[in-house]
């Protein structure tokens, strides 16, 4: 089975969804992602408008078939790569036309990405559009082109620098389509945007899963099952609740999985030690929202001509 870049993509995010995917798994749904596919679709239609606009129409080709047919053209859009068991889908690729005689042409892919912050997943799949495209074409791409949020920046990626992390990548994949048996089910932060959200998580309750916990890492996953504790109602019953020493009293307490595990059990709210408030002021409650990335917004103060303090909400990022 080929390792293609939605499977790339999906195991960045989390392997039971590429496991999933590769074997044609029926969706559940979810309105998130679904909006994030039609965001990044529009975006991509935009980018390759004002990509097409500075090209010659005879030098821009649609497809790997009308690109391998003319030998003058300069963009590449929906252009498909293969090599042995690996295929990507660029968004575009640019040719460089060689500095000299002899000399092979360079191809830079380009990916669009709608959101306003770049994360290392975006430039792994860029580099694994370099890797394919190396491979099919014999040829080095050392560099690649990522066009992103709502002002078209333009970022160049050094893919030659990550060939080695996708490689690693692509024997994971490998690996893990071929197995009969799926990756081990854990939920973590990808799960609300994803399309088998209702499936996984219905079937991390019915095995009463750790990772419904939540923010507990893989390192302490693995410590709890080293110790015969797999499930939520097992580590519930490890809680020992302690007096803690006066030295320690005005230090904060350190966060209990098993007393989470034991609140989740009996379905109550559990408080450690005896929490004081202290109010000296009269409070004041900032309810502010904010697209996730353009960052949060936090208020700003300062003193006018009068001495009374004006504030705003200035963006943090």
């Amino acid at each position: 089975m080929d390792i293609t870049t939605d499977l790339v993509e999906a195991f960045l995010k989390c392997p039971t969804k590429c496991f999933l995917l590769a074997r044609g798994e029926v969706e559940t749904g979810n309105a998130y992602a679904a909006w994030v596919r039609t965001a990044s679709d529009v975006f991509r239609g935009e980018g390759i408008k004002r990509l097409t606009a500075g090209v010659e129409p005879d030098r821009c080709a649609t497809g790997t078939a009308e690109a391998s047919r003319s030998a003058q053209w300069q963009l590449a859009l929906d252009f498909v790569a293969r090599s042995e068991n690996l295929r990507c889908s660029c968004h575009a690729v640019e040719r460089i036309p060689s500095a000299g005689r002899g000399l092979a042409g360079q191809f830079v892919p380009i990916r669009f990405v709608f959101r306003n912050k770049l994360h290392r997943d975006d430039r792994l799949l860029l580099a694994f559009d370099a890797l394919v495209i190396s491979k099919a074409f014999n040829r080095d791409v050392a560099l690649g082109r990522i066009i992103y949020g709502d002002d078209q920046a333009t970022l160049d990626v050094k893919t030659s620098a990550l060939m080695a992390a996708v490689e690693k990548l692509a024997e994971e994949i490998a690996a893990l389509i071929s197995s009969q048996s799926p990756p081990d089910l854990v939920l973590n932060r990808h799960c609300v945007e994803c399309e088998f959200q209702t499936r996984c998580r219905q079937k991390a309750i019915d095995k009463d899963d750790l990772s419904l916990l939540g923010s507990i890492t893989a390192k302490q996953r693995a410590d709890f099952n080293s110790k015969g504790i797999f499930t939520v109602k097992q580590l519930s019953f490890t809680f020992r609740p302690r007096r803690r020493p006066k030295q320690l009293k005005d230090k904060r307490e350190k966060y209990h999985y098993s007393l989470k595990a034991l609140a989740i059990r009996e379905r109550k709210v559990h408080v450690v030690g005896s929490p004081e408030i202290k109010i000296v002021r009269t409070p004041v409650y900032f309810d502010v929202e904010s697209l996730p990335d353009r960052g949060f917004l936090l208020p700003d103060w300062d003193a006018n001509q009068s001495g009374r303090l004006r504030h705003s909400l200035q963006p943090l990022g």
